[in-house]
């Protein structure tokens, strides 16, 4: 399965290793990445390819959600289809 990672939050020293940190810790492979610092803010997006027999969504958001509290950054997951969808025109 797929998923997109957006992390969004002042800039600071760390983040992208943070991030790429608990995805390893997680298992997850970061097919693409993109990021960006606009005005003092980081902006960072990702494509992610999440094993499919053994994920568990609810706790990889949980341990996310804990990692971009440590970060001081937002950090959202999405299962790929879901972005998709919400992207459309």
């Amino acid at each position: 399965m797929r998923a997109i990672l957006t992390v969004i939050g002042k800039d600071s020293v760390g983040i992208i290793a943070g991030v790429s940190q608990k995805l390893a810790e997680l298992d997850i492979n970061i097919l693409d990445v993109s990021q960006t610092i606009m005005d003092g803010y980081f902006t960072m997006m990702m494509m992610l390819d999440l094993q499919e027999e053994h994920v568990d969504f609810s706790h990889i958001k949980e341990e996310l959600n804990e990692k971009g509290q440590a970060l001081q950054v937002t950090i959202n997951i999405q299962r790929e289809e879901i972005f998709n969808n919400m992207h459309k025109l």
